[in-house]
């Protein structure tokens, strides 16, 4: 399934029936007196967040949905049917944006989550509803009201628990694949990865969810290259885990100017906690990668992990270390669980790595 994004939606909700002109007339009853029934509301427009979808793609190839009229009133004071509704159903994390693509009507965050996008017209009332002591036999109703017709933006932000970072080639794709089910485009060359990958990892019997975009560029915040476009997709998630190649040549450079990039697109990307990490490990020699290790302490301020996603050295820590963010556990019982774990099995400390 291809993703998608954004999307320009044109919604109409339905006009609301016409009140009917009717009499009553009946054998032995001369003055029925008017019984024209009232018409029936027009059809409303609901998005609908779900569950099982991950992107907007539907949405391309049909971008017009109209709810159907209210039923016309009826004789006998017979009230019009409600025009049927419409409901788009779209991924959990979609934001509803108004034509302007800047005023936010709806943010979806929630499976079964509704919001009611365009409100159906009234139907008109029947001839019964002007009925007085000076007319008694009116001949007018009301045509129903017509539904409203507007253009919205559907925007997906996807919803993970850690998102990962870096510029391209950083082998954010390896670690997804590494970790999760997931099957990623993978490649030697700049911007491999052309959307949002999501996973579900799993350490010391508990899942989480990982988000993996395109690698970012200097410039990134105004448009320079594609990650720009799915910064979003990392704004709710809680931790974030930034992958530093073991193959650049600055460390330090390569960190900032990402660090840089998000402040630049967003200060709370800047505020969210954050893993470092020295990917690729596998690829240098055991001084380089000192070397490398220190440059990148120093300018993170952070002691980083070290990995490699293909020998998989350091996947254990970096999940646990994730786990710990995103559920809040204290370094106590974050360690106990890391020694339970290593009980049946655990990982490689950085000291003893066989690169």
């Amino acid at each position: 399934m291809k993703f998608l994004d954004k999307v320009k939606v044109y919604v109409r909700s339905g006009d609301g029936g016409a009140g009917a002109v009717s009499f009553r007339r009946e054998k032995f009853i001369e003055f029925g007196g008017p019984d024209g029934g009232d018409g029936g509301r027009g059809g409303d427009v609901f998005i609908e967040a779900v569950s099982g979808l991950n992107t907007l793609i539907d949405y391309r190839y049909q971008q017009h949905y109209r709810a159907k009229t209210g039923m016309h009133g009826m004789g006998r004071n017979r009230t019009g049917a409600k025009g049927a509704d419409v409901t788009l159903k779209v991924p959990v994390g979609t934001q509803v944006f108004a034509e302007d693509e800047e005023t936010l009507l709806a943010d979806l965050t929630e499976v079964g989550q509704v919001f009611r996008v365009a409100a159906g017209g009234n139907g008109g009332f029947g001839n019964w509803q002007f009925k007085s002591s000076i007319n008694q036999a009116p001949r007018r109703a009301n045509p129903g009201l017509e539904g409203e017709e507007l253009t919205i933006w559907l925007q997906l932000k996807l919803i993970a628990d850690a998102g990962v970072v870096g510029l391209p080639n950083a082998g954010k794709s390896t670690f997804l694949a590494s970790v999760t089910a997931a099957r990623p485009k993978i490649a030697d060359y700049p911007f491999t990865t052309l959307h949002p990958n999501l996973g579900v990892a799993t350490v010391d019997g508990h899942e989480f969810v990982i988000a993996d975009i395109p690698g970012l560029i200097e410039g990134a915040h105004e448009g320079v290259g594609i990650g720009d476009r799915f910064l979003g997709h990392v704004e709710r998630t809680r931790v974030l885990l930034h992958l530093v190649s073991a193959v650049e040549e600055d460390v330090a450079t390569a960190y900032t100017t990402v660090r840089r990039e998000l402040e630049l697109y967003d200060e709370g990307l800047i505020e969210k906690p954050e893993i470092v990490a020295l990917s690729q490990a596998d690829t240098v020699d055991d001084e380089t990668r000192r070397d490398k290790l220190d440059a990148l302490a120093q300018a993170s301020g952070t002691k980083p992990l070290v990995l490699s996603a293909v020998t998989r050295h350091g996947l254990p820590d970096v999940l646990r270390r994730l786990r710990r963010e995103i559920d809040g556990l204290s370094d106590d019982a974050a360690d106990q669980a890391a020694e339970d774990a290593k009980r049946f099995g655990g990982s490689l400390a950085e000291e003893d790595w066989r690169g």
